[in-house]
């Protein structure tokens, strides 16, 4: 199976774990940067539901390849990670993280990352599954980012599967897109139930009422998860093409 992005050369990089300040808590992350030195636009990696699994890292790592300062924070350093073969823990953690609090755990990111020697001043993000949700959610709510890329975002119209809002998630994401700053590349796979194309149509009829500066694409053949190699809704062709668009979105606003 071939990997968008695959790192050859680790020696090419630095990695460590690490953690920063928020609101009194301590946030654990990992990061990956060239190893030559140099000034570096960063990219936050937002894990999916499952929290920062291997495969987030070695996303991180890819970017790292790619001239980037990555940061993949814990965003469950405050409840503690779930067990990802738990179903029922996982999506009782994810629905039980605060909108609020996420968005200024992820500016903590942001601002480590600014911060950094390597830094050239500009951060994007990307995130999967629920962390493209918490994607487009920061993209509402923050100054802090120069780009975002929501991939498979789901519950953009509601906050869970049978509600419209919760204590967590108060608002809807889509009703808080006027909110956005910064260009948004939103991804979803032709076959995926959350978020569907309806739901990406209503999204685009959202940012183009705000007059946002976005780009939405479907991608064929491919539903859920479709980037994430070591699930079965990997898609190989479909992962190559949104590697390089992802590639071309970001040197365009961050380099």
């Amino acid at each position: 199976m071939a990997v968008p992005g695959a790192v050859q050369d680790l020696n090419r990089l630095v990695t460590e774990s690490v953690t920063y300040a928020v609101d009194g808590a301590s946030i654990e992350a990992y990061v990956a940067r060239p190893q030559e030195k140099g000034q570096y636009p960063g990219v936050i990696v937002i894990h999916e539901a499952f929290g920062p699994v291997e495969h987030i890292h070695d996303v991180a790592r890819r970017f790292a390849n790619q001239g980037y300062v990555a940061i993949a924070p814990n965003l469950y350093s405050r409840v503690g990670t779930p067990d990802p073969k738990d179903t029922n823990e996982v999506f009782q953690k994810m629905f039980g993280l605060q909108d609020a609090q996420v968005v200024r755990d992820l500016e903590g990111a942001a601002a480590y990352l600014r911060q950094s020697e390597f830094s050239n001043g500009k951060v994007g993000v990307i995130g999967f599954c629920s962390g493209g949700r918490q994607t487009l959610l920061m993209a509402t709510q923050s100054t802090a980012l120069d780009a975002a890329v929501d991939c498979w975002g789901g519950f953009v119209r509601m906050a869970t599967p049978d509600q419209a809002t919760t204590a967590s998630r108060p608002t809807p994401v889509i009703d808080m897109v006027d909110g956005i700053q910064c260009p948004v590349f939103i991804v979803i796979g032709e076959e995926d139930q959350n978020p569907s194309p309806a739901d990406g149509d209503a999204l685009k009829e959202r940012l183009e009422a705000e007059h946002k500066k976005f780009q939405l694409k479907i991608y064929h053949d491919a539903g859920h998860a479709f980037f994430a190699d070591y699930r079965p809704h990997y898609r190989e062709k479909a992962a190559f093409e949104l590697w390089d668009d992802v590639n071309q979105f970001f040197h365009q606003y961050l380099k």
